[in-house]
């Protein structure tokens, strides 16, 4: 199982080996340039590509893009059906790119509320790529982070129903397998396009001692280089997990002394 930042000391490098990102400013993008916001769209898409293969030639792990929240629903009508559509292309499009290039591909959400030539089109993608191990790109879509919570929940209780009757024996290690994401290590390099600095319901139980970066960038002309000022941030950071900065620059010590 993942270790939990709350429970333990993760792993830590100075390359972050999981990267979340909400890709934020598409709209706004297009909007500067008196442009429709399905052009802004669109652009974000293949900013996707250039940070997907980005990550995997720095040696990320993982890569997770928040695409679609459970609260974008909210938006235009015509603006959720053109992103359902871009889904739906990048998909087509991508799945031969992905597999060759040693990507793994995971969709996490309440998937079930799609129309069923997206549900299948994930399906198809994710078991063409289940083999590759070089970088893990998971795509949060319908997505909440409260929402996920709840289902692990749920899916909980269905498996140890005994649990409702004893409350007291719930525990963070029980409940962990169950988040939608208990395959990937908690994000190491959390990153917010677009100026604004929020996390906006993602990946809330995941994100608890994650480095946060905000960048005034938008999504669409987010690259490389961008990418590397993210992770110069990350790698000025000190990670402590509650611990002290002594006891960081004294690992043996604290090792002798049981932590």
């Amino acid at each position: 199982m993942v270790l939990s930042s709350t429970l333990g000391v993760p792993r830590t490098d100075a390359v972050p080996r999981h990267v979340a990102i909400i890709m934020d400013g598409n709209g706004r993008w297009a909007t500067q340039r008196f442009l429709p916001r399905v052009a802004g769209h669109k652009k974000g898409v293949d900013a996707v590509r250039a940070v997907v293969e980005a990550c995997a030639v720095r040696g990320i792990e993982y890569l997770t893009l928040f695409a679609f929240s459970s609260e974008n629903w909210r938006r235009p009508a015509d603006e959720v059906s053109l992103l359902m559509r871009l889904f739906v292309h990048a998909l087509e499009r991508e799945v031969a790119r992905l597999a060759r290039n040693g990507i793994k591909l995971k969709v996490v959400g309440d998937i079930g509320a799609f129309e069923p030539r997206l549900r299948e089109l994930i399906a198809d993608v994710e078991a063409r790529t289940s083999g590759n191990d070089r970088l893990t790109l998971t795509i949060a879509a319908n997505y909440g982070g409260r929402w996920d919570i709840l289902e692990a929940t749920r899916r909980l209780l269905v498996a140890r129903p005994d649990l409702a009757a004893h409350p007291e024996q719930l525990d963070e290690a029980m409940l962990s397998p169950y988040l939608s994401m208990a395959y990937a290590p908690e994000p190491d390099l959390f990153i917010r396009t677009g100026g604004e600095q929020r996390i906006s319901n993602f990946l809330v139980w995941q994100l608890a001692y994650t480095e946060l970066y905000f960048t005034d960038c938008f999504w669409p002309d987010f690259d490389a280089g961008q990418l590397d000022l993210a992770c110069q941030s990350y790698r000025n950071r000190e990670r402590r997990f509650g611990r002290t900065s002594a006891q960081l620059r004294a690992p043996a010590a604290v090792s002798s002394n049981g932590g």
